[in-house]
């Protein structure tokens, strides 16, 4: 699958910091160890709606880990995937009366162009799960052959489970008990009362066909995949084991992160699957999670198509922690045009305050956690000195533009 266009990141003077993430398989901030190349695995859209602002937070998020990842000097082996063959897929294009491949690459589409606008900065992998289909049979395959896997009793759709209990270590990641576990699981897509598996939290790993439904044949069976697998699989074959950071919304802890966890723990009997499990916050409106099940979108596509810049659409997001829940309203909007206009302004000048001090507080807050609100009063205060006539270095209007590109994003 294609990937985006990318957006050139300045060199930025002075000293990187390391960087330290939340963990939440630890319930601590730990400092990230790449080597010289870091490995990110974020999970991608099922593409059946227009990118909204839950999911612009998120990959917000994790394209601040890429960028200070550069700017510590690491080469970045970003992998994300598209689940472009899923039910609700499948359910909007019935609704619709649409083609689900038409339905799906349409959206993925506006998805890359949503990016660009945003400039966050491309996965070196884009992956589709039908793409990947190969490779996940293979891996189904290795899951029944090691007895981590196994069919349902059921004589007209005998589907593949995998075995929960294979690893020995499942719950580590999310550290929920099995009652909450259960509850999310028959929330988020899991199929708890299914006759004929061996335990509730056992999931799909493979959905026998059925009659008016798109399958694929393979060596298991004609089918298509399930949804935790595909991350499994895709992560694995082109990061390997215990790569540095594996993130997505906080929705994604259980059950799908848990799951594509101890799927390619059993598959590779390396542990862990991944350094960091890292979880973006929700966004919310109108004091409800931002959802496609509610209908409370805000789109990326029509903010931009209201003539609204990105570049505010960025900075407004970013001014909450990403880790937080955290609603969106007009006066959030506002505020971030309202800073945007400022920094632009003080760009333009011919010469400013020293901006040493500034960057080092800047890359001090976003290596704390991606701590952004803390990172852009830094920024705010040298534009206010800047906007005031204080310092008269014509080096510094070059450096904060550098900084502030690179690190945050932000094009001013």
């Amino acid at each position: 699958m294609q990937t985006w266009a990318t957006t050139p990141v300045p060199r930025v003077a002075g000293t990187p910091r390391p960087l330290r993430l939340y963990d939440t398989a630890t319930g601590e901030v730990r400092p990230t160890a790449p080597g010289k190349t870091a490995g990110l695995y974020v999970c991608g859209i099922t593409p059946y709606d227009a990118t909204h602002l839950g999911h612009a937070a998120t990959y917000l998020a994790f394209d601040l880990i890429h960028r200070v990842w550069l700017d510590n000097g690491h080469e970045v082996n970003y992998v994300q995937n598209v689940t472009d063959i899923d039910d609700p897929l499948l359910e909007r294009a019935e609704r619709d009366q649409d083609d689900w491949v038409v339905l799906g690459m349409r959206e993925t589409a506006l998805f890359r162009e949503d990016m660009v606008a945003l400039r966050v900065l491309p996965p070196r992998s884009y992956i589709g799960a039908v793409e990947a289909i190969p490779e996940i049979v293979e891996a189904i395959s290795k899951l029944l052959a090691a007895g981590h896997a196994y069919r349902v009793e059921d004589s007209e759709y005998p589907d593949i489970y995998f075995d929960h209990t294979a690893t020995g270590r499942f719950g580590y990641e999310s550290r929920y008990d099995e009652p909450t576990m259960l509850e999310l699981f028959a929330e988020r897509g899991g199929d708890p009362d299914r006759p004929g598996k061996r335990h509730p939290l056992d999931a799909l790993l493979w959905r026998v066909a059925r009659p008016n439904e798109p399958s694929w044949e393979s060596e298991i069976g004609a089918g298509r995949p399930g949804w935790h697998v595909e991350c499994s699989v895709i992560a694995l074959n082109r990061l390997g084991s215990a790569f540095d950071v594996q993130g997505g919304g906080s929705d994604l802890i259980f059950p799908h992160h848990e799951n594509s966890a101890a799927h390619a723990e059993a598959l590779s009997s390396e542990f862990p699957f991944a350094r960091h499990y890292v979880h973006a916050g929700m966004i919310g409106l109108d004091g409800e999670k931002m959802s496609k099940s509610r209908g409370n979108l805000v789109f990326v596509s029509r903010l931009r198509a209201d003539r609204v810049d990105p570049a505010a659409v960025r900075l407004a997001l970013l001014a909450g922690h990403y880790r937080e829940d955290r609603p969106w309203t007009a006066d959030l909007l506002a505020d971030g045009e309202r800073r945007l206009g400022r920094w632009r302004d003080a760009a333009l000048l011919e010469s400013g305050p020293d901006a040493t001090d500034t960057i080092t507080r800047l890359r001090d807050h976003l290596s704390n956690d991606l701590d952004t609100p803390n990172a852009l009063r830094a920024v705010d205060a040298w534009a206010d000195e800047a906007l005031a006539g204080r310092g008269n270095d014509p080096s510094a209007p070059a450096q904060f533009r550098d900084a502030v590109d690179a690190l945050l994003g932000i094009d001013i």
